[in-house]
């Protein structure tokens, strides 16, 4: 009847959270149409029709409509820092970036209650401004208090390609204190002297991030001449922002160390993880396999032919 999945809830996963009032909110029309169908057929028993009936009531709640469409409309923004934050190739550049948008984004407008019904009494306008109001500013304080124990990741800016230009006509000293105070093995006078050359030079005003600046140092054979500069980099680039790389390393163990593979040794448990995690990389790897197989077949004599002249 619905012809539409419910996704399901999970108490970690809590973007699962938003896709479920998604769902419910496109396809409550049907929901009802389902529960009322269940609650006035006689093939169901008793406590099942008591529950649907209990649906039914939730679902044209004034109260309940309402949090389901504030809570559609603000979700999205909540999904936008969370894809962000689980993307591969997340550091601190773009982290700074994204937590301040979702806070701008977090704007209130106008009531989202939905026309009910003449029957039903709708929730005041003021009640629902007040109430969306409360949502929006614990959303945002939370947000900000989950972040606020990053001031290291001040020496971000010092990195950050649109900042440049800017840090060129005035040398950003204060982030260059926090860093040196954060990262005390940097040498400050050689991480000055190197940051300045960068921020007046055009190719390096292009980079977009920390991972593009270390990519063209290392591709122009500059990490002898920029040295602190790198040191740093290799900070901030590996620099874990979230946890979504740990995952997916135990997600990966899971798949590799099966029952039937219980016994393998660490050292093999290693180059089978990292092959797994790496499988992009080793696509890119002109005649990967070829080479493997070359090497595995070369370092003694075997039953098995691998090798053909």
């Amino acid at each position: 009847m619905v012809a539409h999945r419910l996704p399901s809830a999970s108490s970690t996963r809590w973007n699962f959270n938003s896709r479920a009032v998604k769902t419910v909110y496109e396809h409550k029309d049907d929901l009802v149409r389902c529960f009322q169908t269940i609650r006035y057929n006689d093939a169901f028993d008793g406590p099942t029709k008591r529950e649907a009936g209990g649906f039914v009531l939730m679902l044209e709640d004034d109260a309940f409509c309402f949090f389901l469409a504030l809570f559609h409309k603000i979700m999205p923004h909540v999904d936008i820092l969370y894809n962000q934050l689980q993307k591969r190739n997340c550091d601190c550049l773009h982290w700074r970036e994204a937590v301040p948008s979702l806070v701008e984004d977090e704007e209130y407008r106008g009531p989202v209650q939905e026309p009910q019904p003449k029957k039903r009494r709708a929730l005041a306008e003021d009640t629902q401004r007040h109430l969306a109001v409360e949502v929006c500013d614990t959303i945002m304080t939370h947000t900000k208090d989950r972040f606020a124990f990053t001031k290291h990741l001040v020496s971000a800016t010092l990195l950050q390609g649109d900042l440049f230009q800017q840090h060129s006509r005035t040398f950003p000293d204060s982030a260059l204190e926090t860093t040196v105070e954060a990262y005390p093995s940097l040498d400050k006078a050689r991480l000055k002297t190197e940051l300045s050359l960068i921020y007046d030079d055009e190719e390096f005003q292009n980079c977009s991030g920390a991972l593009a600046l270390y990519q063209v140092l290392m591709a122009n054979n500059l990490q002898d001449t920029f040295t602190e500069t790198v040191s740093l980099l290799n900070i901030l680039i590996t620099t874990p922002m979230t946890t979504s790389e740990s995952e997916r390393c135990f997600s990966t163990l899971k798949r590799i160390k099966t029952f039937l593979r219980n016994t393998m040794t660490q050292d093999r448990l290693n180059a089978l993880a990292m092959l797994s995690i790496e499988k992009k990389m080793t696509r890119e790897i002109p005649d990967f396999n070829t080479r493997v197989i070359e090497k595995f077949a070369s370092q003694k004599d075997r039953r098995a032919k691998f090798l053909y002249k």
